[in-house]
């Protein structure tokens, strides 16, 4: 089964869940028979491209959140993701936190996915989201999480603790080393997309890896839960309407810096902050808005258009099994089109999201439209260190050509390449794809080695 970039995957799926979300639980109704024949027929109808007769059985809300081209896009995306539309599986009625839905499991030419549609007590469509399948071979046990081998669990302890307060605080995860300190410490930034604190993706916890080595080596880190994951219930389409950067992402990274200044073993002169993939993008923008900080390390930061990107990831996705299907041709096709409005002086905050790369925001785009983080990062006086994958496709190694020439006449920025590692940092051979996210591996030990003698200056 093809599956997509990792980076924004994420993003895109978020959205269209979001985008989708309902407020308090209904009345548990009890003709399931009729949600059935109603889930089903919306498939049906999307298949033949019917998207009016599916927009009709929709609720208030979901009218104004969800547009025709929307659905278009959504069934387009699938098709992309498993392949040519087959035909329906079996049906299948759930009722959660007094939700009624109906999973349809739809068969596609490589692979199977499950279509939940929520109604409300009227029987009027409330949500829609993607779901595993509940038809097929049965899902194979998770692989569990193993500590690496280069980290001594016995040098640190955890404790959870809690970044901002009010309806956005999230939870996260302060790692201290055994010992006397102060310490200096680290904030750990996800890339985009709903990541929990250790930025899971499959089997694979990239900063789980990070902050229990970091730990063992007598640095603290701070890692969190991303807003987008822990409120996704919050993100309503006004909300979603004007989400940038900012509230993504650099927000919640000043509020976890905070909380390790007031912490009494962190060395308040030396706080950190790691951003990977997003996170790197964001971390200058954090720099700027807390000089505070001591120093970014940047781990596959990228320094070119976001959405020029994303096309890029899409077509080596795309190009990895041969020649290119019609869907996946269309879909860049849609993506182009998308990036070229990016890119116009047409774009504004009113500018309709199913119109624009991965259905994020005008806002989202107009915020980081002008913004380089490589000159920005040039323009601050704090050390500078930029770490990147040589197998990583989705923020590739040329994206080192912008930090290095803005960064040229820095003495304090150091950057490193590490030919045998993906986006994730762990090692691979040959082209690296989707589908090595799948098996368990660690972020590379002489990479984390590599941060911890920058951050001890040792």
């Amino acid at each position: 089964m093809r599956k997509y970039s990792w980076l924004f995957i994420a993003m895109m799926v978020f959205s269209l869940v979001a985008g989708c979300s309902r407020g308090n639980p209904i009345p548990v109704p009890t003709n399931y028979p009729v949600f059935v024949g109603i889930a089903e027929q919306v498939v049906d109808e999307l298949a033949s491209g019917n998207t009016s007769a599916v927009l009709a059985k929709f609720d208030t809300v979901m009218q104004q959140a969800v547009t025709e081209d929307q659905l278009s896009q959504l069934w387009l995306q699938l098709q992309v993701q498993y392949g040519t539309y087959q035909s329906r599986l079996a049906s299948k009625t759930v009722v959660e936190a007094g939700y009624t839905s109906v999973i349809v499991t739809l068969h596609f030419k490589n692979g199977d996915s499950g279509f939940k549609v929520t109604f409300d007590a009227d029987g009027k469509i409330g949500g829609l989201h993607l779901v595993p399948a509940t038809s097929g071979p049965a899902t194979p046990t998770p692989i569990a999480y193993v500590t690496p081998s280069y980290v001594d669990p016995n040098s640190f302890t955890e404790t959870d603790v809690t970044v901002g307060a009010g309806e956005w605080a999230l939870p996260g995860t302060l790692t201290i080393p055994k010992g006397n300190g102060p310490f200096p410490a680290v904030v750990l930034v996800h890339g985009s997309g709903p990541n929990d604190r250790d930025e899971t993706i499959g089997p694979n916890k990239p900063f789980k890896d990070i902050a229990w080595e970091l730990a063992s080596r007598g640095i603290i880190i701070l890692r969190y839960d991303k807003r987008t994951l822990v409120h996704a219930k919050l993100f309503t389409p006004d909300v979603l309407k004007n989400l940038t950067l900012q509230q993504e992402t650099i927000d919640d990274a000043l509020l976890a810096v905070q909380l390790l200044r007031n912490h009494p073993e962190v060395d308040k002169n030396q706080i950190y902050v790691l951003g990977h993939s997003l996170g790197a993008m964001a971390a200058p923008r954090i720099g700027q808005q807390d000089p505070g900080v001591a120093g970014l390390i940047i781990l596959a930061g990228a320094t070119r258009p976001l959405e020029d990107i994303i096309i890029e990831q899409y077509t080596y996705i795309f190009g990895l099994t041969g020649s290119l299907t019609d869907a996946e041709k269309a879909y860049l096709k849609t993506l182009e089109t998308a990036a070229a409005l990016v890119k116009s002086s047409s774009l504004t905050v009113d500018t309709p999201a199913s119109e624009l790369p991965l259905g994020a925001s005008g806002a989202y785009w107009l915020d980081i439209r002008n913004y380089n983080p490589a000159t920005t990062a040039a323009t601050l006086d704090m050390r500078l260190l930029i770490l990147q994958g040589g197998r990583d496709y989705q923020v590739t190694p040329d994206n080192l050509d912008g930090w290095q020439t803005a960064l040229a006449d820095k003495t304090n920025a150091t950057i490193r390449l590490y030919p045998d590692l993906n986006h994730l940092f762990i090692s691979g051979t040959g082209k690296s794809t989707p589908d090595e996210y799948s098996f368990p591996g660690h972020v590379a030990e002489e990479v984390i080695l590599d941060i911890v003698k920058w951050v001890t200056n040792k």
